[in-house]
């Protein structure tokens, strides 16, 4: 059996600052400002409110800010709080290939780390990028029998990323990212029966506080199996259905999955996007009213229907899992985006009424960021549009330009207009920043 472990920890632990390209930097600085965004966004949802007032009486020594928040909490409980908040409202990233939201367990952990640790911006963005490299990966090797299993890649997997993420930062030699991999393999945990509630996020919060402790554990000499990653009863062979991780190691900074990175437009999940593109063109094209609408048909990949098929939400997180609620919203409002999936919004009326006219049809011929849409008035009238790339997928990417106007909407709440473009600056050119902790200091709330 590969020793696949010891390969991973070994390449992380061998690389330095000089193996990022340009590029790589770059991509890690939007993914960073999108996190930020996202995370300081949501600080305020009754997700975040509730977390807080359950962590808070327990809570440690005040190391580390809760983005968006004037709030301080130990490091720990601080990624578990930041995580869960960048996702809340389903608008971080999102590697296609294997389900992954990459950045929200690994930025949150190390991030919290910071509070305890302090890095360079150089020693914290090769952090980032080797511990996305690493949960792709192994996201990418076992995700065919993994995702439909059950489990959400992004709570089982992120955990693993945010512990290599955390134990570079600490300095961990390869026998000590060993141990980290191992400790953080045991703590997997997150599943689809969650989607929808509040849970979902939690998954998040739970994979970077737990990653960040399991490196912190092993850096003090705790250890586990080294075949907990790929070994009898263990991750791969568990969660992963009996999925091998042979091929990771040689994976490992051979293009970097963060170049197939994609970043949001919308407040859902990536499938619903290319729907909500179609309906919004299709609204743009031809201007109807509600009530003209006999039926609105939708061709989609079949994962749509599989990950996004609740035909009647209750709430504004169950919308975001309703391809019948995004398209009826994109419809009537023109925009996907977080007022779109709020409790007001999937409980209106005329939206409920819409939504019962749609009707999604799994194609396996329609590719995962494409759909094509029909919407037939009661005339006989009918409007159509294809979508072959949605935006913000890989082939059709949001620009630098739209992910700063994002992220200054989902923070403007809380962030000054002075806060905003320092912290969008600094993760512009993180491997310039002395101490990587300055990122902290702007995102707290300073209206």
């Amino acid at each position: 059996m590969r020793m696949v472990t010891q390969e991973i920890a070994q390449y992380v632990a061998s690389q330095n600052p000089g193996c990022l390209t340009a590029d790589v930097r770059h991509e890690a600085g939007r993914a960073l400002l999108n996190f930020f965004g996202c995370a300081i966004g949501a600080s305020r949802h009754a997700t975040i409110e509730a977390a807080l007032a359950a962590v808070k009486p327990f809570a440690g020594a005040a190391q580390s800010p809760v983005f968006g928040r004037r709030d301080r909490l130990d490091a720990l409980n601080a990624a578990m709080v930041n995580g869960t908040s960048s996702h809340v409202f389903d608008f971080d990233d999102t590697l296609l290939s294997c389900s992954l939201h990459p950045s929200g367990p690994v930025a949150a952990a190390q991030l919290a780390l910071l509070g305890h640790r302090p890095a360079s911006g150089a020693d914290f963005v090769l952090a980032f990028v080797l511990g996305v490299e690493v949960e792709a990966r192994i996201a990418e090797a076992i995700h065919a029998r993994h995702f439909p299993a059950g489990w959400h890649t992004t709570g089982t997997v992120g955990v693993i990323g945010a512990a290599v993420a955390c134990g570079r930062m600490l300095g961990l030699d390869a026998a000590r990212l060993v141990n980290a991999i191992a400790i953080a393999s045991t703590q997997a945990s997150g599943i689809r029966a969650a989607f929808g509630s509040m849970c979902k996020p939690f998954h998040v919060g739970h994979a970077a506080q737990s990653g960040l402790t399991a490196a912190l554990m092993a850096e003090r000499g705790f250890t586990g199996s080294p075949q907990a990653l790929q070994g009898p009863r263990g991750f791969a062979e568990v969660l992963g259905l009996g999925s091998s991780l042979d091929a990771v190691p040689d994976q490992l900074g051979n293009g970097f999955a963060l170049m197939s990175n994609s970043s949001k437009p919308y407040a859902c999940g990536l499938v619903l996007h290319p729907v909500i593109d179609g309906c919004i063109a299709v609204r743009e094209a031809s201007r109807f009213l509600p009530s003209q609408v006999e039926r609105v048909d939708i061709q989609v990949d079949p994962s749509v229907l599989d990950l996004t098929g609740k035909e009647d939400p209750r709430t504004g997180l169950e919308g975001k899992f309703s391809v019948y609620h995004a398209a009826a919203v994109a419809l009537l409002r023109g925009d996907g985006n977080e007022d779109e999936f709020s409790d007001a919004i999937v409980r209106d009326s005329t939206v409920a009424s819409l939504r019962k006219r749609v009707v999604p049809v799994a194609s396996p011929e329609i590719a995962k960021d494409a759909a094509v849409v029909r919407v037939t008035l009661k005339d006989g009238t009918v409007h159509a549009h294809t979508v072959f790339h949605a935006t913000g997928s890989i082939d059709f990417p949001m620009s630098d330009a739209q992910i700063v106007r994002k992220f200054r909407k989902l923070s403007g709440s809380a962030l000054s207009e002075a806060a905003m473009d320092r912290l969008a600056l600094k993760c512009c050119s993180l491997e310039t920043l002395p101490q990587a902790g300055a990122l902290n200091d702007d995102a707290m709330a300073d209206l």
